[in-house]
This record gives structure tokens, C-alpha cells and sequence, in this order.
């Protein structure tokens, strides 16, 4: 199995690694020391087997799982991770395999045989990517991809999200970035200056300079970047922006 080790600490590679290198059915393709470069050897690498750390900077474990491009099929998940036995009750009940530190010779024996009989199957994958979807954390920051690489945007940065030929684009005031996640994820997830102005658009309330009355008692947002760029709201969420802010 062609696998990738993720860990901030240099030591906590090296052991694993080691450890591994006992296994026959394990071949490292490579190593990633923080979220975006996990990303990034995910992309290149295309592993059938990570074994990844959830306590990272930057970008947490489920975050680099969450941030996946779905044109990357999704590997098999193997958590590593400082957290005590009963913490981890429900990784166990979702048969998601997690390794606790420091790695054990015969924990991670018993792990790499799981990973064997789970690799192959396609349905099996996806089951994990759904179960890192629904533990995803609240979004401190956003992964945008620009070209070949991958980029950590600060919401508070981001003008507005837009739904465009299939793809989501986050905007910020000198640029556009394709991100991998839904609106409707991105709503759930970021900040509560984040609004839902119509279905194809989720902006960034405290980017907004004026409102101004619009079409059948809606409004139009105008934000504060160099363009002043226009952001219409549905009539159905007219409403709900009236609630947000009180006094429109």
C-alpha cells in the first residue's frame, strides 16, 4: 500500500516510519510535516494509505481531509494522534483505525492488517471521506487553490463565495481561488458574518459598505473592495438580512 506519513513532529515521523518499515505491505511514499503540504503530497502522491495527525498548525487533520480535491481519490485513513482511549470511542464506532502516541509496534500491526482488508474497496473510501466531512471543524481558515498550489485564506479576507459553472470561488479584494468545499458546508462552517444572499452566494457581511433598497423590497450589498462589487440578495432572504441587521 503506497502510504503517506503526516506529522508536525520530526521525531514522530521518524518513529513511525521505523516502525513500519517492518511491514512488507507498506511502501512510504513520502512524509508532510503541516496540513498544506499533506495536501499537496496527496495530490502528487495519490496514497492509497495515510496515517495523519489530527493536532497539527494551520490545518487540523480533518481539516486536510475535508479540503481533499475531488478530483483526488480519496485515501484510507489512519488517525495518529495524542488523544487518551476514550476520546477516541467514536473513531472506533465509525471504523475509522487511529493510532495512538507514541505508536506501538503491535497497535500498528494490528492497524496495518485493518488497512489491507479496507484499502481496495471504493464504497469503503467514501464512507470515510463522508465520516471526515461531518467531523470537520469550524473553518479558521480556508483552503484556496490557485493554479498548482495551495493556499490558506482568512475568511475575514474573503469578500464572498460564489457557486460558478459547477465550481466554488472564493473571492477576496485582489483575487479569485477554487475551493473544495459546498456552500451550504462553507455556511455551516465559517463565521456568523457570513450570509447567504441568495443560493449561488454566501458573502462576508462585514465586507460590506452599504446596502441599498433593490428590486421588490430586497436589497443590494455593495462591498468595500476597489470595485465596490455589487452583491444582489434574493427576495426570499430579504427577510433574514433584516434579522441579521437590525434597522434595514
Amino acid at each position: 500500500m503506497r502510504s503517506l506519513i503526516v506529522d508536525d513532529e520530526p521525531a514522530a515521523r521518524s518513529r513511525l516510519a521505523r516502525l513500519l518499515s517492518a511491514h512488507s505491505e507498506i511502501e512510504i511514499a513520502g512524509q508532510a510535516s503541516d496540513g498544506l503540504e499533506a495536501l499537496e503530497k496527496i495530490e502528487q502522491l495519490q496514497p492509497e494509505l495515510v496515517f495523519l495527525d489530527i493536532q497539527m498548525p494551520g490545518l487540523d487533520g480533518f481539516q486536510v481531509l475535508h479540503s481533499i480535491p475531488s478530483s483526488v481519490p480519496y485515501p484510507l485513513v489512519v488517525f495518529v494522534t495524542g488523544y487518551d482511549r476514550h476520546a477516541l470511542a467514536a473513531f472506533e464506532a465509525n471504523a475509522l483505525a487511529y493510532l495512538l502516541k507514541p505508536v506501538e509496534s503491535e497497535r500498528l500491526a494490528t492497524v496495518v492488517e485493518r488497512a489491507s482488508r479496507l484499502c481496495a474497496p471504493d464504497q469503503q473510501r467514501e464512507v470515510h471521506a463522508e465520516v471526515a466531512r461531518a467531523r470537520s471543524t469550524p473553518l479558521a481558515q480556508v483552503v484556496g487553490r490557485k493554479r498548482d498550489r495551495f493556499i490558506l485564506l482568512n475568511p475575514a479576507d474573503i469578500l464572498y463565495f460564489a457557486a460558478e459553472d459547477g465550481l466554488i470561488k472564493a473571492r477576496t479584494a485582489v483575487d479569485s481561488f477554487l475551493v473544495n468545499y459546498q456552500l451550504s458546508e462553507l455556511e455551516a462552517s465559517l463565521p456568523e458574518s457570513f450570509f447567504r444572499a441568495r443560493r449561488s452566494v454566501l458573502v462576508n457581511l462585514s465586507r460590506v459598505k452599504e446596502i441599498r433598497p433593490y428590486f421588490k423590497s430586497s436589497f443590494l450589498l455593495v462591498l468595500n473592495d476597489a470595485g465596490e462589487t455589487p452583491i444582489a440578495v434574493a427576495g426570499r432572504q430579504a427577510k433574514l438580512l433584516r434579522q441579521r441587521i437590525p434597522g434595514l
